[in-house]
């Protein structure tokens, strides 16, 4: 089958360079690890942009059947070039052209990027998350928010502009800090200490939980992940322990809570979950991300292989999900 992976690598594929602009960035070799493995499953790949020139790139190489039906199938990477709703964008330009896609629709992508939204979809489901706030400004009350708060941007990824604040003093100059910066609303929430879990899903109807992972703070002075760990330009990151030191009851709970954040934010064929579990070994769902990272080095990874997985069996075992979401079955 045509699979085109499309990234975002060179943002200069726009009309203007206007609107909040990404922070992040996909590694070269982290999608061509995924091409690879497409091709070993004997896929025909294109390595395609996801900017203004993506739609006539993919009509070439992989045009319409007589009857207008689609002749292949676009692995979805992209995470967007700039806009607060940057990864919304390739799958909105997919379903325009009606090019099926791997991943979540431009409703799910934008649900789980808007760190609020998500906390108010899974509240109403039950799931446990952190109290917050949304600030627009640093003198805005908090309300009955205990110290320390996480302050971060409301709309973005990979820690992003995280920071720590433990007293109401500091509040003010941290949301600043993100409405200038990142041009949008901070989230102020209360930070829970304890173990940081990972929680990998695969599927639709019958979502499939991989081994959860645990990030080992150990000694390190700051229990966090920041954006320089996630972005591998930190002298050393916590290692990860996977499948996670945790007893089985509460292990069922996590991957209970994680299938709920999963549907409430309708996501579609992977995502994974971040949770926190404080010192009464109660759970709280941070955030949910619906285009996580899927090279050879990642949390998905890990909890792919460990399930058993090879690195090329899990990347098609992800577009084999989407295809069957379309069509009804697997990848001939």
């Amino acid at each position: 089958m045509r699979v085109a992976i499309v990234w975002n690598h060179d943002h200069t594929g726009v009309i203007n360079r206007f609107g909040q602009p990404i922070p992040e960035f996909n590694e070269r070799k982290t999608v061509e690890s995924v091409v690879a493995a497409l091709q070993e499953e004997g896929h025909q790949t294109l390595l395609c942009e996801g900017d203004k020139g993506l739609l006539p790139a993919l009509e070439r190489f992989m045009p319409s059947d007589p009857q207008a039906r689609p002749s292949g199938m676009v692995f979805n990477m992209a995470a967007g070039i700039q806009g607060e709703g940057r990864e919304t964008h390739v799958p909105a330009m997919l379903e325009m052209a009606g090019v099926p896609y791997t991943g979540s629709s431009p409703l799910g992508h934008g649900l789980a990027l808007d760190k609020a939204i998500t906390k108010r979809l899974i509240r109403d489901r039950g799931v446990p998350t952190p109290d917050f706030r949304v600030m627009r400004r640093g003198t805005e009350s908090t309300g009955d928010l205990r110290f320390p708060v996480i302050v971060k941007p409301c709309r973005e990824s990979t820690s992003f502009g995280l920071q720590l604040v433990h007293e109401p003093a500091q509040l003010r100059q941290a949301v600043e800090v993100i409405v200038t910066q990142c041009a949008q609303d901070a989230l102020v929430e209360e930070y829970i200490e304890g173990q940081e879990i990972c929680v990998a899903l695969l599927g639709n109807e019958e979502l499939e939980v991989l081994p959860l992972v645990e990030h080992d703070f150990g000694d390190r002075e700051m229990h966090l992940l920041t954006w320089e760990d996630k972005m591998h330009r930190a002298a050393t990151a916590p290692p990860k322990i996977c499948p996670a030191q945790i007893e089985s009851k509460l292990a069922t709970m996590l991957r209970d809570i994680s299938v709920a954040t999963f549907r409430a934010c309708q996501c579609l064929d992977y995502a994974r979950v971040d949770l926190r579990i404080d010192r009464f070994g109660q759970p709280f769902v941070l955030e949910i991300n619906a285009n996580p990272g899927i090279g050879r080095n990642t949390i998905y990874a890990l909890a792919a292989t460990t399930a058993g997985y090879s690195f090329s069996s899990f990347v098609n075992r992800i577009l084999d999900i989407a295809h069957t979401r379309y069509f009804g079955i697997g990848i001939p």
